[in-house]
């Protein structure tokens, strides 16, 4: 779960993280409350997305007058915000951070990570702050430090002064980055975080260290423990079918394709991508109904499939085990008779109660293209969708 920038730095302060003051805005007057409520000459009016690449959108302004808020704060609110995150439909923009500025004397990135290669907490830092970090990962992998962080004994000081010191810190200011790691280390650890990444993290003219931005990820499979944390969902910011899907209990994940695939297991539901990709077509979605859905759940997911305006054709794959085929088959039926099925669908079918799954869908009267295997239905899928 993705929260907003001034979310992200409510939670972070909390735990002793430096940030600047801001305050949060969804209208134009709320805007200028929030600066005149600020002790500064200089602010920054930031759009509120799930999105990065802010700036080169138009999506952060620095301002030096109340009335550069204001016309800053009308322009972005309700804009269309497009960036290299977004794609090119773009988000809209609901509400604004207003925040004071700063003198910055450097840049720098810093983040974390569940890194599951190294079974840790993998700290990165650069001195190539305010980039794009994979650019700078791509082009100059030697100038992000990692260091992997034992959960044994957590994020002591001799970890954090190694981040300080690669960043080329000295005096106050290396003191002050300790703190600071490991005051974001704490807060990724209690909070549940996936990810948390300050880009940039800033050195102003007085030697301090701010969280200049902030994102933050959470592990939804926490979110049970984290009643405060989910409380912060904005679900404008998400693709309705997925908050669709999360309502039914589906793993749903939106994708850029227009073969829908409704699958039984993420491996296999991740081979079935794989091999309609192969047979030269592009999926949809990833979709995982999981070992113990209901029919009632099946018939969620395959309405949420056809909800898509892309989607031109759908391939059911579901190996029974815990899952019984009649049940799949039962829930495919009710869903095509409750909306205009007006696309190819190719169904195979294995495991558990298999034959009376095939033969709830030959009798349905449905238009349903039987496969034998997965090859099989990945080369069917492609022939209807050429058709």
């Amino acid at each position: 779960m993705n929260i907003h920038e001034y979310q992200a730095k409510k939670l972070l302060e909390q735990y002793g993280v430096s940030v600047l003051k801001g305050g949060v805005a969804f209208s134009v007057d709320e805007a200028m409350k929030a600066a005149q409520n600020l002790d500064a000459k200089v602010w920054v009016v930031k759009a509120q997305i799930h999105a990065g690449g802010r700036g080169k959108g138009g999506g952060v302004k620095v301002v030096k007058s109340l009335d550069e808020v204001r016309s800053e704060s009308m322009r972005m609110l309700g804009m269309n915000l497009v960036t290299h995150q977004t794609g090119p439909e773009g988000q809209k923009v609901r509400r604004l951070y207003i925040e004071q500025g700063c003198a910055i004397k450097k840049e720098f990135y810093l983040g974390m990570l569940v890194d599951r290669a190294a079974c840790a907490v993998t700290i990165m830092a650069s001195t190539e702050g305010g980039m794009d970090i994979e650019e700078v990962a791509a082009k100059t992998p030697d100038k992000i430090l990692k260091i992997a962080v034992d959960p044994k004994i957590g994020c002591e000081d001799f970890y954090a002064r190694q981040i300080a010191f690669g960043l080329g810190l000295s005096g106050k200011a290396y003191k002050q980055c300790i703190k600071f790691v490991k005051s974001m280390y704490k807060a990724f650890i209690e909070l549940d975080a996936s990810i948390v990444e300050i880009n940039p993290l800033v050195l102003t003219e007085d030697d301090e260290i701010v969280a200049l931005d902030a994102k933050m990820n959470f592990d939804d499979n926490a979110l049970y423990r984290q009643a405060d944390i989910a409380d912060l969902r904005d679900e404008s910011e998400e693709d309705p079918k997925e908050i669709e899907a999360t309502k039914n209990q589906l793993n749903y994940v939106a994708l850029d394709g227009t073969v829908g695939c409704m699958v039984n297991g993420a491996g296999l539901a991740m081979a079935t991508m794989d091999i309609v990709k192969l047979a030269g077509q592009k999926p949809a979605n990833f979709l995982d109904v999981g070992g113990g859905a209901t029919k009632e759940r099946v018939t969620a997911a395959f309405k949420i499939i056809l909800s898509d305006e892309n989607v031109n054709a759908i391939l059911v794959n579901i190996f029974g085990g815990i899952m019984r085929c009649d049940i799949i088959a039962g829930g495919i039926v009710a869903a095509a008779k409750e909306v205009s099925l007006d696309v190819p669908l190719v169904v195979r079918l294995a495991g558990t109660n298999v034959d009376l799954g095939k033969k709830i869908l030959a009798e349905s009267g449905l238009p349903i293209i039987s496969a034998d295997n997965l090859g099989d239905a990945a080369e069917k899928i492609a022939q209807a969708v050429r058709a």
